[in-house]
């Protein structure tokens, strides 16, 4: 026998607000239950891995397969047979921004799912911790899908020994980045022994790459967890399983088209991301979901400004709907923030289409007002009804909302910055 407080110990916890693994804080995996048959201080050595597992998955309240036999288990569901065949399991994070809010997901084809957030990260972190909250999860032999080589290559390419071997230092001789997250996860993984890495072509048409993607996005967005015993597709997309394909085959010309309108940064907190930008795509994604419920070949239209506009893609995005932009001319951003203008560039690459209304940039004021109207009667000239971001008591939208209920009478979602 071994001490369990030198072999068992597991670095794991579970933060109520983001399901993230908190860092370095040590679990006895035996406190969390008192009915333990066996003495909580002997562990039998061949039974290590089984219990850690066990224990992680209890810490997760994630149901797994099977009635464990084991004699030091803790009485829960479990599945320990050695002959158990490897899970697949897709993972992603993403950032809205980089740094920005980061959500992660991880997908086990009709098996457990999982989503979480950061309310400020990077990619990296938001990669690293979706494939940790899956090893943490998951029982028995397990194969990691990730898009990141970030993640990947450092088991694959065995990075984490010069890591280790240099006091976490990198080969230019720099401190790791993510420590605080890499160290407890290469534990896990090492004391597992049972999990292996693969890469996958991310955005590449994998329909479990695109649904942990999608999951991570929606999470980022909303900053909101999601957990689930059985994936299926129609989770990712609000619909039927029979009625997945429809959003996706929508012809952009013939589809059902959502205009979105609204205040720039100055009147939604900032540049930054704030309480008020979450609220509004908050609520935008609650439109688009209930408006998804109605039309299954629903499309955005956005002109991709400040605020707003940029906005209505990431709630698009965050409920899988595909959304088309249509830019005033060519370098409308280049006025704008470093970080902004990288986002505005992010969302851009994923829009369905791009259009240009003006084939001249601007030169006076005049000039620009009038491009950026032709650019609005472009996007209204495509459009079935319309969202308008606008707080009662600011005037500065109020022509514009006159405007929008002639043309689509009740067809207009007026959502007040909270």
């Amino acid at each position: 026998s071994i001490p369990i407080n030198k072999a068992t110990k597991l670095l794991f916890n579970r933060s109520s607000a983001s399901r993230s693994p908190v860092k370095r804080k040590e679990l006895d995996i035996f406190a969390t239950r008192e009915n333990h048959s066996q003495s909580p201080t002997i562990l039998r050595k061949n039974t290590t891995s089984h219990v850690i597992r066990h224990a992680i998955a209890v810490n997760l309240s994630l149901p797994i397969k099977g009635m464990c036999t084991e004699s030091t288990c803790f009485g829960d569901i479990c599945d320990v047979s050695s002959t158990a065949m490897t899970t697949d399991v897709f993972t992603d994070g993403a950032c809205l921004g980089n740094p920005g809010p980061g959500g992660w997901a991880f997908v086990v084809d009709q098996g457990p799912w999982s989503s979480g957030f950061e309310s400020h990260s990077t990619n990296q972190r938001m990669e690293l911790t979706a494939a940790s909250a899956a090893v943490q999860a998951l029982e028995g032999p397990l194969r990691v899908h990730s898009d990141s080589t970030y993640v990947v290559n450092c088991f694959r390419q065995e990075w984490w020994k010069g890591w280790l071997k240099r006091g976490w230092k990198n080969s230019k001789k720099e401190p790791v980045a993510n420590r605080d997250l890499w160290e407890p996860f290469i534990e896990l993984v090492n004391a597992r022994g049972d999990v292996e890495f693969e890469w996958v072509k991310g955005h590449a048409g994998h329909r479990l790459n695109e649904a942990a993607d999608q999951l991570a996005t929606t999470a980022a967005a909303e900053q909101a967890s999601r957990t689930g015993g059985i994936y299926t597709d129609a989770i990712v997309r609000g619909l039927d399983g029979d009625n997945v394909e429809a959003t996706t085959k929508a012809d952009n010309d013939a589809a059902h088209n959502i205009a979105v309108f609204g205040h720039r940064p100055t009147e939604l907190g900032g540049y930054g991301e704030n309480s008020t930008t979450l609220a509004v795509r908050r609520r935008l994604i609650e439109v688009l979901r209930a408006k998804l419920e109605m039309h299954s070949d629903i499309q955005v239209l956005t002109g991709l400004g400040l605020g707003a506009e940029m906005l209505a893609a990431e709630a698009a995005s965050a409920t899988a709907i595909p959304y088309a932009v249509v830019l005033a001319f060519d370098g409308v951003e280049l006025r704008w923030p470093d970080a902004t203008q990288k986002r505005f560039h992010e969302l851009l690459a994923g829009a369905r289409a791009v259009t240009t209304a003006n084939a001249e940039t601007p030169k006076t004021s005049a000039e620009f007002g009038k491009a950026m109207g032709r650019r609005d009667d472009e996007i209204l000239r495509r459009a079935t009804e319309a969202v308008l971001v606008r707080n009662s008591n600011d005037r500065t939208l109020r022509e514009l909302q006159k405007k929008l209920e002639r043309q689509f009478e009740e067809d207009v979602w007026v959502i007040e910055p909270e």
